[in-house]
């Protein structure tokens, strides 16, 4: 059995997904986040590896904790997939998933800012700081900069 991937650019997203997430606010930051902490690791339907793996998440990947059976996690993902992961496997390292199709990265926080790359939905961004709305991000190729924070879900 192939187990889909979620990584960089992760599967294809509907225009409801779009327009649900993008302008949906930011959930309370009281929630428990998690972050993949290894290269892969895999998303079950239960809590043991005896449990079909539905997801294979990269490194950095943005979970919200629902809940917890022994070491395993019950997570929930940006797009509300539902499964398990071996909580040694994660960390509590901030990054952020891009919700939107495309987001601009600038080089300050702010919508006047210079445009010094892009990132695409899926994409894992490692949070460095937070300032108002924007979240300093560095993406997997090391570039730096800010993206607006209701562009992304994490932490």
């Amino acid at each position: 059995m192939t187990v889909p991937s979620k990584s960089l650019a992760v599967v294809s997203f509907s225009l409801a997904a779009l327009l649900a997430g993008v302008f949906a606010p930011l959930e309370a930051q009281s929630r428990e986040m998690v972050s993949v902490a290894r290269p892969e690791i895999n998303m079950r339907t239960g809590p043991g590896t005896g449990h079909d793996s539905v997801w294979l998440l990269s490194r950095g990947y943005p979970l919200q904790v629902l809940g917890r059976q022994g070491k395993w996690l019950q997570v929930k993902d940006f797009e509300n997939d539902k499964g398990w992961v071996y909580r040694p496997l994660t960390d509590r390292t901030p990054h952020f998933v891009v919700k939107a199709k495309v987001v601009n990265i600038r080089r300050s926080p702010s919508t006047k800012a210079r445009i010094v790359g892009r990132a695409e939905y899926g994409d894992v961004l490692r949070t460095l700081a937070h300032k108002g709305d924007w979240a300093k991000i560095r993406d997997a190729d090391g570039l730096v900069g800010w993206v607006a924070r209701r562009l992304l879900w994490g932490w």
